[in-house]
């Protein structure tokens, strides 16, 4: 389940607008109205309101587009294939499946493409179901399954992807996650990197320099309960910036060309001139509970009540975290906003939040240890900041990961035979 802190706010539409008042009110006038037509002709698609100009220049602004009535929800667009966007998802698991849900609203299913692995043979015969407080139960979504990029590739009949949405787990493969992707890469293809963690991009940018590189941060509370079948909270939220911030305007083209498509889908998407600060809002919490929680076999309140140490120690790694960011230059992650983060795990009841590491950590799975800690502290080495508690807790979690990889390949890591401390 990700780690989202983000409270839910009131829904307008099926996805958020964040609009002036003014011009929400005009534009919820003429949705209504559209919407009165699309009930005489049930065979319509839903219809949408375009975005004005003006409302594409605003900072931090956000793409939703959504029919009005929760008993209407959006219909497949009814675009020919062929001049629909085509969409590669790699890692489908619980991320995956809803952006794969949100994707067949807004263009046809034959143009999505989802690269699945332990729910391929589910997904393949049954489709994904969500199970959606915000979108609704029960919902089946039946994208092209393939288990490779090159099957996806083969079965597309050789045309290009428009754009390949990553959302597997930032976690280091042979081979690389980029080397996987590449034979759906083209010249004209945008990359959009839904990883947690920071300076996550570089390794895209190395193997695609010239291609549009969207970095995105998710707030999307999603579990996969068993293959196929995902259970998702009330918050859908992706905010998106072109990687570097200072990229070429073709680049921030593509990004918000990708917004305004998730928009079409029912999805909410913020588009910002520097994506970084939002990485590093969310890492402020990431690379904090996560490791402490993987490490305590606790949730984030259970640890708070472990002892009188607890808090004190989480707000002292949040703080070496706070200084890392602002020696790379977002002076927003201060020492306000880490009491306003703490503040908020202190006002949850027991047992509180589980956030990634502690489900993958219980699991036996591999965490996603580097692209959250250990890149914040080789960043902190870069700008001579000095993070003791953090280099700590990345030591101790990295054997914890360094085990789960041992015991997947067949290795004891308990020691068989005497050699143990008394």
């Amino acid at each position: 389940m990700n780690f989202s802190l983000y409270r839910p706010r009131r829904q307008l539409l099926t996805g958020q607008v964040c609009r002036p008042k003014v011009q929400r009110s005009r534009i919820l006038s003429q949705q209504i109205k559209c919407q009165q037509r699309f009930r005489t002709s049930p065979s319509r698609p839903a219809l949408s309101v375009p975005l004005r100009k003006s409302q594409k220049s605003m900072k931090g602004r956000a793409f939703s587009t959504a029919a009005i009535a929760r008993s209407e929800p959006l219909r497949p667009s009814t675009t020919s294939a062929d001049m629909s966007p085509r969409i590669l998802i790699f890692g489908t698991g619980s991320i995956g499946a809803v952006y794969a849900y949100i994707f067949c609203r807004a263009v046809s299913p034959e143009n999505v493409f989802t690269v699945c692995r332990s729910n391929y043979e589910v997904a393949s015969s049954q489709g994904f179901t969500i199970n959606s407080s915000l979108f609704g139960q029960n919902l089946n979504v039946r994208p092209q399954i393939v288990r490779t990029v090159d099957e996806a590739v083969s079965r597309s009949g050789g045309k290009p992807f428009d754009y390949v949405v990553v959302t597997a787990k930032a976690i280091p493969s042979t081979p690389s996650i980029p080397d996987q992707i590449a034979p759906a890469v083209s010249s004209n293809t945008t990359i959009a990197v839904i990883q947690n963690g920071i300076a996550v991009e570089d390794i895209y940018v190395s193997k695609f320099p010239n291609n549009p590189l969207l970095s995105c941060v998710v707030y999307l509370p999603a579990t996969q309960t068993s293959p196929g079948t995902i259970s998702h909270g009330e918050v859908e939220r992706l905010h998106i910036g072109t990687y570097p911030a200072k990229a070429p305007e073709a680049h921030t083209s593509r990004a918000e060309s990708f917004a305004s498509l998730l928009g079409s889908g029912g999805g909410t998407a913020h588009v910002h001139e520097d994506v970084q600060s939002e990485r590093w809002s969310k890492l402020l919490v990431n690379a904090s509970w996560n490791p402490i929680c993987a490490l305590s076999r606790s949730r984030d309140v259970q640890f708070m009540h472990s002892s009188s140490e607890a808090t004190d120690v989480v707000r002292q790694i949040m703080l070496e975290i706070a200084s890392v960011a602002q020696a790379a230059g977002y002076p927003v992650i201060s020492e306000s906003k880490v009491d306003h983060q703490l503040g908020r795990a202190k006002a949850r009841s027991l047992p509180g939040v589980q956030p990634s590491m502690l489900a993958d950590a219980l699991a036996g799975r591999n965490m996603e240890v580097d692209a959250i800690v250990g890149n914040t502290l080789r960043i902190a080495e870069e700008k001579g900041v000095k993070t003791p508690l953090l280099k700590a807790i990345y030591a101790l979690a990295k054997a914890l990961d360094t085990s789960f990889t041992k015991a997947r390949d067949g290795h004891s890591v308990s020691g068989a035979r005497g050699d143990r401390l008394r």
